[in-house]
């Protein structure tokens, strides 16, 4: 029963930030400096470092607090 709990919660949790995307994409993440854009000719590679940081430490920041 755990795991089914958490799979739900974490679909929820995708679904509710898919939703808020349009807003969340006008904070500027995706875009920071740092993270690694490469683009030649038709392909284009993208590796959001610094963003995957800010949200790491946010996330954690969270469940700490959650888990008190």
């Amino acid at each position: 029963m755990g795991l089914g709990r958490w799979l739900v919660s974490l679909g929820l949790a995708l679904v509710l930030v898919g939703l808020a995307w349009p807003w969340l994409s006008k904070l500027g993440l995706g875009r920071l400096p740092g993270d690694i854009v490469i683009e030649r000719g038709q392909s284009r590679f993208y590796f959001p470092v610094v963003t995957c940081l800010i949200l790491s430490a946010v996330l954690s920041l969270v469940l700490a607090w959650w888990r008190r």
